[in-house]
């Protein structure tokens, strides 16, 4: 399998890593410190023996562990527990990553065991992810954690999300805390927050607590949040676009359309390369088949670094959800 990975990516430490590497994950030592790592490097899953799909590429966060570069989130819909079963069926059927937190924990779980049972595929191979709703303190969060290990029945939780800074630095802190917990505790592999400002990162850092692993926010080139991403690569916190494609808002843009023309790709294409050759992790959603075999379809064009540098160009400071800057 061709992959076309940036020329330009830039690195913290210079390098750009292209291998074909196994697809094992292992838990996170609870040592903030140890086996520590500069994220960005994408890495190449070959096949594997025990899977009927081929693996994408992957990107390394913190302490090591592998995060597949291109997601698929998982919206309440009357089909929702059948959209596993349809990415199995696509051409990039091993993506096989969830975005959960909307209240289908259970119905995203049952959907990978299914999976899983009839493809002969281990749980490990899956990248299951989920948000804390609400910050309430200590004790909630922890009984949230387990209610979210209760009805996804998956044994661990790949990444949790802290889902917005709302409640105050006492409950961040609070909530974080209990995080960590459940981490140590084997419950969660790896950590993180979604919708965090320069601030509360900050806050985070003077705390001298462990950072999260990611940070899940509103990317795209009409919303560049330059501070943000400035402040996450200086503390090695990877940056995941949640609404990548701007909910199709600025399809019929003129710089997205000329790219489309130029490269032969929908815009929503387009978007997505962008976000990889800025060293992002998109986040697309879809419950359509159609959709979601078209947004893995990024990895045989590639950008100049002037039609980056003029999508950039494009910040409007449009976010499609918070009404606000971070």
């Amino acid at each position: 399998m061709t992959i076309a990975l940036p020329s330009k990516l830039k690195l913290r430490d210079g390098k750009r890593s292209l291998s074909w590497v196994s697809a094992s994950y292992g838990q996170h030592p609870i040592d903030p410190e140890a086996n520590r790592c500069s994220p960005g490097t994408y890495e190449l899953d070959g096949e594997e023996a025990y899977s009927p799909v081929r693996y994408l590429p992957t990107f390394i966060l913190l302490y090591r562990a592998r995060i597949p570069i291109i997601f698929t989130g998982w919206v309440p819909s009357h089909r929702k527990s059948r959209q596993p079963l349809t990415i199995s069926k696509c051409e990039y059927n091993s993506l096989r990553t969830l975005q959960n937190g909307y209240g289908n924990e259970a119905q995203c779980g049952r959907a990978i065991r299914e999976f899983c049972a009839r493809t002969g595929t281990p749980r490990e191979a899956i990248f299951y992810t989920t948000k804390l709703k609400t910050n309430s303190g200590f004790a909630a969060t922890k009984a949230a954690i387990q209610r979210s290990l209760d009805k996804c029945s998956l044994g661990y939780i790949d990444l949790y999300l802290m889902h917005s800074p709302i409640g105050g630095p006492e409950k961040r802190r609070d909530c974080w805390k209990a995080i960590m917990e459940a981490r140590a505790e084997g419950k969660i592999r790896s950590i993180g927050v979604s919708n965090y400002g320069v601030k509360h990162l900050q806050e985070m850092v003077d705390a001298r607590v462990e950072l999260p692993v990611i940070n899940q926010v509103d990317l795209h080139p009409f919303m560049t949040r330059t501070d943000i991403v400035a402040f996450c690569n200086e503390h090695d916190i990877a940056l995941e676009a949640w609404a990548p494609l701007v909910r199709g808002l600025r399809f019929r843009h003129p710089s997205l359309r000329n790219l489309s023309k130029k490269y032969n790709k929908e815009p929503a294409q387009i978007l997505l390369r962008y976000s990889l050759q800025k060293g992002y992790i998109p986040l697309p959603k879809s419950s359509s088949r159609v959709r979601i075999e078209s947004n893995i379809k990024v990895y045989d064009f590639e950008l100049t670094s002037d039609e980056v540098a003029a999508l950039d160009a494009l910040d409007e400071g449009m976010t499609v959800h918070l009404g606000r800057r971070l």
